[in-house]
């Protein structure tokens, strides 16, 4: 069965921007789609601490499965792939970054020191990477082209 997965960013909801219209649209198109209210750090806990084992403990992967992300969706889906035994179908990063946003100090918590970019590419068949070059929050074209240099 097709499923998908949407990661809203830090903040964020489920219902938020278009994620709610992504998901009826998909559901419209016969996949199963989670999308989950991404638990909160909280006591200085980085983020990615949070929410990379309750994404690996509750979501669904297999062949079949498309991850849309946004933002800071975006580096814990980049972590959630390097994490999986299983070769996804497909991930759409929008507005995503993988290394810290110069002039925005909550980037960090959701971010790994470093990635497996061969592990992440072995572990999904196509990768997209939806960037602006007028991003307010700096998740700009460059951060995209950083991403697909990695990943082609």
């Amino acid at each position: 069965m097709k499923n998908a997965i949407l990661f809203h960013g830090s903040g964020e909801t489920p219902n938020s921007f278009w994620y709610s219209g992504i998901k009826k649209f998909l559901e419209a198109q016969g996949y199963k789609v989670w999308a989950p209210q991404l638990p909160e750090p909280t006591n200085d806990i980085p983020e990615l601490e949070v929410q990379l084992p309750f994404v690996l403990r509750n979501g669904k992967f297999n062949k079949d499965t498309t991850i849309i992300a946004h933002s800071a969706g975006c580096p814990l889906t980049l972590s959630v792939l390097e994490n999986i035994n299983v070769k996804i179908r497909s991930a759409f990063l929008v507005a995503g970054y993988a290394r810290p946003l110069k002039g925005i100090p909550q980037s960090k918590p959701i971010l790994q020191q470093e990635y497996n970019w061969r592990r992440i590419k072995q572990n999904v068949g196509d990768i997209y990477f939806i960037n602006s070059d007028n991003d307010p929050w700096k998740c700009n074209d460059k951060e995209g082209y950083y991403m697909f240099q990695k990943l082609g």
